[in-house]
C-alpha cells in the first residue's frame, strides 16, 4: 500500500500502485482530485509516449505540475495508461 501526501493531506492511497523507474503510478479512482487542477504543461517519453500534468493544491499551498499521467501511452506503456504519478513536493509513502 502507498499512500501521496502534501502538506500532511492525503491525496491519493492504494495497493494497487505501478512502479515504473522509481515511481510509484495511482489508479485514477485512488487519487482525490479535489487536490488536483489541470496543468497545460506536456511533456514526451520515448517510450511511455506524452504526459499531462496537473497542479496540486490544498488551501493557499499549491505545487505546479506535481503530478502527471499518460492518457494516451505507447505500447510499451500501456499497463499504466490513466494512472497518475507524482514528484516535487508530494511525498509518496509505503504503509
Amino acid at each position: 500500500m502507498y499512500k501521496a501526501v502534501f502538506h500532511d493531506k492525503v491525496i491519493a492511497r492504494s495497493d494497487r500502485t505501478i512502479e515504473i523507474e522509481g515511481n510509484q503510478y495511482f489508479p485514477q479512482e485512488d487519487v482525490d482530485f479535489d487536490y488536483l487542477t489541470e496543468s497545460t504543461h506536456h511533456t514526451t517519453c520515448p517510450w511511455k509516449g506524452l504526459a499531462s500534468y496537473y497542479h496540486v493544491v490544498s488551501g493557499s499551498d499549491r505545487t505546479e505540475n506535481a503530478a502527471w499521467v499518460y492518457e494516451d501511452p505507447k505500447t510499451k506503456a500501456v499497463q499504466i495508461r490513466g494512472y497518475i504519478a507524482f514528484w516535487k513536493d508530494i511525498s509518496v509513502i509505503k504503509e
